[in-house]
Order: C-alpha cells, then sequence, then structure tokens
C-alpha cells in the first residue's frame, strides 16, 4: 500500500479507485495502489535544464514586491521551473547577504521556495574545488585550463525530474549585526582607497597581475597566521581558524609522499604564482572585476565618496555570486553598477564563460531569453510533464 499524491482512478491490481502518482525520482514517475501493494514506474526522457542565478537585489525586489517587473519576471522564472526547463538555486551567499536583514527568516524562506529546494555547494567548496583541480593539474603539467564540471559547483543532479517533496536543512549564519557592521566597515574602507587607485599610473594589466598575486599572497598569509597560532599552543586554532587559511593544507594534501614539507610549501607558492591559478575561474573572474573597477575610478567614475559607498553596499557579496558560480550558470540576474562591470571587456564574462548577464538595462533581452526557453518545449517534455505531474498544465494556464 502507497502514499499517492496524485489520484489518477483504478487500480490495475485490486481495481478500486486508489492508484495514482506516488513520487517523481529523477528519471521516473513511481504509481502505487492506496489500497494494495501494486506498482509500476513510467520512465521520463532526460533534460538539461538552464541554470539562471538571481542576485541578492532581484530577490529582495520581489519579496518586497514593490515592482511590477520584477514580479512579472519572477512569475515567469516561476513557471519555467515548474516546467522543468529551468533551475535557480541558492547559494551560501544568498544565505550570508539575507542574514543581514531584519526579516531574515521571511526572505530567506521566500528565496527556498523560489529555489525549488535547489541549492549551490557552499562558496568555500567550490573556490577549493577550483584551486585542489588546477592544482592537479599543475602538478601533472597539463593545460592551465579548467574543465567545467556541474559536480565542482552541485552536490546533487539538478538534471533530474523534481519529486514532490523536499527537505529543508538550516545553517549556523553567526552574528548578524556583526557581520552588517563589517560589511559596512568594509565598503567605506574600499572606496576610501579611490583617491590611491585615482593617482596610481598603473595599466589595467599591471593591475590585474597585482590583483592575482596579491590573492596568492594571501593565502599564504593566512596560513602562516594559523601556522603561528598552532606554534603558540593554540590548539584551538584549528576549529576556529578563517577558513582561508586552511587552502594551503588542502594543497598540500595533493602533493605525492615521499615529498619534504618544506618543498611541499615551495611547490604551493609556485603553483599560486602559476598561469594555472591565474586561469581558475573564480581568481580570474575576482582579480578582473577588481581591476576594472580600478579602471573605472581612473576614468572618473565614483567621484562622490557618498553615494560610492550607496551604490557599491553590497559589492563584496556580488563578487563572490559571480566569480563562485557564474562560471557554471546559462543567466545571471545582477544589479546595475555590477552589471556593468562585468560586461566590461577587460571582464568579458559572456565571452569567457558563456554566460548571459541580465540587468535592468538590458531587461528586456532577458524577458526574451526566457520566452525563448518556453517556446523550445519539446512534444516529449510537454507528455513526460502530463505523466510526472497531472495537474500542473491546468494550473499553470489558469
Amino acid at each position: 500500500m502507497a502514499i499517492v499524491s496524485y489520484l489518477l482512478g483504478s487500480c490495475p491490481g485490486c481495481g478500486k479507485e486508489s492508484f495514482g502518482n506516488v513520487d517523481v525520482y529523477s528519471t521516473y514517475v513511481l504509481r502505487g495502489c492506496g489500497t494494495c501493494k501494486y506498482k509500476e514506474s513510467v520512465k521520463l526522457p532526460p533534460i538539461r535544464k538552464k541554470i539562471m542565478y538571481l542576485d541578492q537585489f532581484f530577490l529582495s525586489h520581489v519579496f518586497r514586491g514593490s515592482e511590477a517587473r520584477f514580479v512579472e519576471a519572477a512569475n515567469r522564472i516561476e513557471k519555467l521551473a515548474a516546467l522543468q526547463l529551468l533551475v535557480v538555486p541558492y547559494s551560501s551567499v544568498h544565505e550570508d547577504e539575507t542574514h543581514q536583514w531584519e526579516r531574515h527568516a521571511e526572505l530567506f524562506k521566500f528565496i527556498k521556495a523560489t529555489s525549488r529546494g535547489h541549492e549551490f555547494s557552499p562558496a568555500y567548496d567550490v573556490e577549493r574545488v577550483q584551486l585542489e583541480k588546477a592544482f592537479d593539474a599543475w602538478l601533472a603539467g597539463s593545460p592551465a585550463k579548467l574543465v567545467f564540471d556541474d559536480r565542482d559547483v552541485f552536490r546533487d543532479n539538478v538534471h533530474v525530474w523534481e519529486g514532490y517533496y523536499r527537505i529543508e536543512v538550516g545553517r549556523y549564519t553567526g552574528d548578524r549585526d556583526l557581520i552588517r557592521s563589517l560589511k559596512e566597515q568594509s565598503i567605506k574602507e574600499l572606496v576610501a582607497t579611490f583617491d590611491g587607485w585615482r593617482q596610481s599610473k598603473r595599466n589595467f594589466d599591471q593591475d590585474l597581475l597585482e590583483e592575482h598575486a596579491a590573492a596568492g599572497r594571501e593565502y599564504i598569509r593566512s596560513f602562516g597566521e594559523l601556522l603561528v597560532r598552532v606554534g603558540q599552543g593554540d590548539f584551538n586554532a584549528w576549529l576556529n581558524a578563517p577558513i582561508i587559511s586552511m587552502i594551503v593544507l588542502h594543497l598540500l594534501d595533493h602533493i605525492p609522499e615521499p615529498t619534504p614539507r618544506h618543498r611541499g610549501l615551495q611547490m604551493v607558492t609556485e603553483f599560486l604564482s602559476s598561469d594555472h591559478f591565474r586561469h581558475i575561474p573564480y581568481q580570474d573572474l575576482k582579480a578582473r572585476i577588481y581591476a576594472s573597477l580600478k579602471a573605472m575610478v581612473k576614468e572618473g567614475a565614483y567621484k562622490n565618496a557618498k553615494k560610492a559607498v550607496r551604490r557599491l553596499s553590497g559589492f563584496f557579496y556580488d563578487v563572490k555570486h559571480i566569480a563562485t558560480y557564474a562560471p557554471y550558470c546559462d543567466a545571471f540576474i545582477v544589479d546595475q553598477p555590477m552589471a556593468e562591470l562585468v560586461t566590461r571587456q577587460t571582464v568579458a564574462i559572456n565571452e569567457r564563460y558563456g554566460v548571459n548577464i541580465f540587468g535592468l538595462n538590458n531587461w528586456d533581452e532577458m524577458l526574451t531569453w526566457l520566452d525563448r526557453l518556453e517556446q523550445g518545449i519539446s512534444e516529449e517534455h510537454k507528455q513526460a510533464l502530463v505523466q510526472a505531474y497531472p495537474n500542473l498544465m491546468a494550473r499553470l494556464n489558469s
């Protein structure tokens, strides 16, 4: 006897009107009877969904519900997700940023509902995986270009037919007031550096190389601080050290025995100065975005410090959203300051990673992209929808 979610009619086993869909399991529909033990399965065709990332500015506008264009776009996205054509996962960056809101619990519940339970791997894990893959390639003498794989960013396969139920698991997100104050402080400190940037004589390529070099030094510096703490007898260091300080340790684990530890550290340092490191998508995008911001400032942007602080208030989170997840997406909705940055020729995110960037300046292009996705649905896919979700089409057309 099964728990029937969608009643279809009489059971082929016992004849009673208690037969229907039990649930959808990735590639098939399980059907069963609520009275007897009769069960059967219906195979579903393979699917490949488009992946779309909704930046915090979009989700917060939809949550407020005060602007029709955001609500309209969200309704289209929701429909395409229900049609199993599109997936809009949430990320750990969404969770970190949302936690700073007064109504954070409501907003994050809304974000999870919008994502239909699909979730990216935490940002730190994506960064670590990319670094380890690039380091392995460097050790083997393989090309520097990273091979993309959905498994870098998803623990579960998103290109499957969704089930009827999902289980939500929360996370610890830290002290909200402290995080909010640190965010405000960091943006002010960023804007305070703009005058120095305007005086700099370095060109974009030089700034880009310096961004890469600074990132490599930061990994080594953070690991060095961890070793100092341990050397001073702080055995809690392994438990509460910043996550970044563990990166070098992860890389050292990839060096074959019996390489001496001091030689291993030299190898990691060499890697962090290599083309392999600079070609890591996360590192490449982060460095290009910062170097491009410097270029914009030198060109005369953000002269008013107060306006700059307000306009760039979410800058660090935006960089993390994009640098971590954009290379794995088909489309990415961002706020206007970030859209201006990542579509500059110095970043060229679409050309480099094949992701469509949508913001307020090309909103109609986004709607057209969504329309084309729906218009491209096949007859086979439509029939599978009817089998897997019996009431869906009627609900969407009502």
